[in-house]
């Protein structure tokens, strides 16, 4: 599935935010500094839609809602199974890497920073997570939505292999 046939309009959804990482910036300039703020920030509707947005201003509230509009552009579809991912997957963005493993019921979200905003904010309540390589939280976000890019529901697997459900599950 390519990323444009997986994004979505954010008009018709009812979208919750979730503000990652907020840091102020300093540009030095002849008359001192200047200082700005940078916001991180993921959007979901927690059945299954994320986006991660980034946006720069000198006042917070700019910054946020800069990221919410950036976030609103970049919505994706993951495929969720009982609440939790279909299979493993390994996700890379830059330095970042992640690994996401599917977990039984009642386990909760194994996983920790801008990995947990996405993982809450598309609607999943059981996984293992673990990133590896850079913490720094936008490439970890990135990371994390290439990994649900990547996943495929069951129903697609058994459609595009032309077998039932019940084969794709048991071999």
């Amino acid at each position: 599935m390519s990323a444009k046939a997986n994004m979505l309009r954010a008009s018709e959804l009812d979208l919750k935010e979730k503000v990652v990482s907020i840091r102020r910036v300093a540009k030095v300039t002849k008359g001192g500094r200047t200082f700005g703020f940078s916001a991180l920030v993921v959007v979901g509707d927690g059945n299954g839609v994320v986006g991660h947005g980034m946006g720069k201003a000198r006042e917070v509230t700019e910054a946020i809602q800069k990221a919410i509009d950036d976030a609103k552009k970049s919505l994706v579809k993951v495929p969720i199974l009982k609440g939790t991912i279909p299979h493993e997957q390994i996700g890379k963005f830059g330095a970042a890497k992640v690994l996401m493993r599917p977990a039984s019921e009642g386990t909760g979200v194994i996983a920790g920073g801008g990995m947990r905003a996405v993982l809450e904010a598309a609607g999943v309540h059981d996984v293992l997570g673990k990133s590896k390589g850079s913490n720094n939280p936008a490439n970890v976000i990135r990371a994390t939505v290439d990994a649900l890019m990547k996943m495929r529901d069951p129903y697609t697997v058994a459609r595009d292999r032309r077998v039932s459900l019940k084969k794709v599950f048991n071999g």
